[in-house]
């Protein structure tokens, strides 16, 4: 059997959109694309200017790009954004598909199991498990066979530490919905994974990681490379697992954590 071909015969690019590009995991990502030759859609919520500066950066390596502003919590939004992808299809690449769509953005809330509130539960469902969902429910169309989704989980779905029940219990979600995904998207040659990451230093969770000298060194004490990870890193590996090479790969997770808690 031949390999899925792409939607659009007149399909020359590989255009990936990623959620929360404009900042950490997601900025990473989208740069590592554009050294890999690929077009680059990123999301934002608030900074347009970050958002653009990520934007230059992919044209500055020869990569067409262009961002929107999409809170992923809002699901009534995902209708409209969908339109505003389609057109910007339609302008920038003259109709073609998206190749690929990392679903990235996201918060950290830290919180005992105890003195986990309602609301904060309800908003990590919303941001880490619901929009995932209905985000590419809604996308499915532009996406082109032979497409490639990446789901974000965390380390924290295999190891437990106290204060992320909430947070990793979405995540757990997250890699049931990809094999899900994974099994429903097979008759179009859309294969879908998991990355999960280990601790890494960001601005995610209040900077925590990066700015806390003491959690920063526990965190490399317990990694087998011996070092907390950093967002090349992960934008490394969701590269990967991009490429064309990596398409037999389907319906996994896959832990980026430098061998945290083995």
């Amino acid at each position: 059997m031949s390999n899925p071909t792409l939607i659009n015969a007149n399909q020359t690019s590989r255009i990936v959109l990623v959620t929360g590009g404009s900042r950490g995991l997601g900025k990473a990502t989208a740069l590592f694309l554009a050294d890999k030759g690929m077009d680059v859609i990123l999301t934002y919520v608030n900074s347009s200017s970050a958002a653009d500066d990520v934007v230059k950066a992919i044209e500055a390596k020869g990569q067409k790009a262009a961002s929107l502003q999409l809170d992923v919590e809002k699901s009534q939004q995902f209708k409209d954004f969908s339109a505003q992808v389609e057109n910007l299809l339609a302008d920038k690449w003259q109709g073609q598909k998206l190749y690929g769509l990392i679903n990235n953005a996201g918060i950290g809330i830290h919180a005992s199991f105890a003195e986990t509130t309602e609301a904060q539960f309800d908003q990590l469902m919303n941001i880490h498990l619901k929009a995932p969902f209905f985000l590419t429910q809604t996308l499915l169309p532009l996406l082109a066979d032979g497409g490639r989704i990446i789901n974000l989980s965390s380390g924290l779905a295999r190891f437990s530490l106290p204060g992320y029940a909430a947070y990793a219990t979405m995540k757990g979600g997250v890699e049931v919905l990809t094999r899900y995904m994974a099994k429903e998207f097979g008759a179009r040659g859309i294969s879908v994974n998991t990355i999960a990451p280990g601790a890494i230093e960001t601005d995610f969770g209040g900077g925590a990681v990066r700015d806390t000298p003491a959690l920063n060194q526990f965190v490399a004490s317990q990694t087998a490379l011996g070092r907390v990870g950093m967002p090349d890193d992960i934008g490394g590996a969701m590269a990967a697992i991009l490429l064309p090479e990596s398409g037999w790969i389907n319906g996994q997770r896959i832990e980026a954590s430098g061998g945290m808690f083995m």
